[in-house]
């Protein structure tokens, strides 16, 4: 799991695979996407996730603060038929509130927003970035599955494999990781991630604090991304166990959500 991370060109094909047969479908069910639509993605590392809708012909932009990434993403589009209608640039997005005012109908997130401090500002922040009409799509994994502290990103075989550990008491979980000889800033990596780990309660918490309707959900007891990862067909949680407050989240490896300002 630790190699795939440090390959990236295969990293960008997995998200363009994930985006194209299971986010996209999961959109257009209830917003069209054209040559028009305007699309753009926080955290879009290398831009696999924009890919998708580039072919497409949709006006894409991309924002990271990581410098690799967005010098592996220009690579990646230098060849693409749509270069003109894409644009990624090397920024904080906090420094983009009125550069980006009013111009995107959809704003991608996946896997970003379990990352995020301070989450409620963020939710607050994004909301004059869409057009009229538009809408935000999150996909994330609900911090208390099995995998939700990230700890597949270990370099150590058997830790990365181990599930619920991010759940351990906070001196148990470091002192696992430095027995496991992972460096120091993965643990500081990892333990950020704890302190960011959203459930699916404190998010449609935010949602309604800050205004937002939810559009369509679902919720995943296999991630359409294991498929191109691990070869496991996703496996959507029915109306019951979705609906499980708490214990849902031990359960559910992804959730997605369309939302838009009420």
């Amino acid at each position: 799991m630790f190699e795939r991370h440090l390959k990236r060109d295969r990293y960008f094909a997995e998200q363009v695979y994930t985006t194209e047969k299971y986010v996209i479908p999961f959109i257009t069910k209830v917003m069209p996407l054209t040559s028009e639509t305007t699309v753009m993605e926080i955290g879009c590392g290398e831009g696999g996730n924009l890919k998708p809708f580039l072919d497409m012909g949709c006006n894409c932009t991309g924002v990271d603060y990581s410098v690799p990434k967005i010098e592996l993403a220009h690579q990646f589009f230098k060849d693409h038929p749509h270069v003109d209608k894409i644009s990624l640039v090397l920024d904080d997005i906090y420094n983009s509130a009125e550069k980006y005012k009013g111009c995107f109908d959809l704003i991608y997130l996946r896997d970003v927003i379990e990352h995020i401090h301070d989450q409620d500002r963020f939710m607050e922040f994004v909301k004059p970035m869409l057009r009229p009409g538009g809408m935000i799509f999150f996909g994330f994994p609900p911090w208390q599955n099995p995998f939700g502290g990230h700890q597949q990103i270990c370099k150590h075989r058997l830790v990365s494999k181990l599930p619920f550990i991010h759940l351990l008491p906070l001196f148990a979980y470091r002192g696992l990781l430095k027995i496991a000889g992972e460096p120091e800033q993965r643990i500081n990596n990892l333990l950020e991630i704890r302190e960011t780990g959203i459930t699916i309660e404190r998010f449609t918490k935010i949602l309604k604090n800050k205004g937002y309707a939810i559009k369509r959900q679902e919720m995943f007891f296999i991630n359409p991304n294991y498929e191109v990862k691990f070869g496991l067909k996703p496996r959507v949680l029915g109306r019951f166990l979705s609906s499980i407050k708490v214990l849902r989240n031990f359960y559910t490896t992804s959730a997605y959500y369309l939302v838009s300002p009420e």
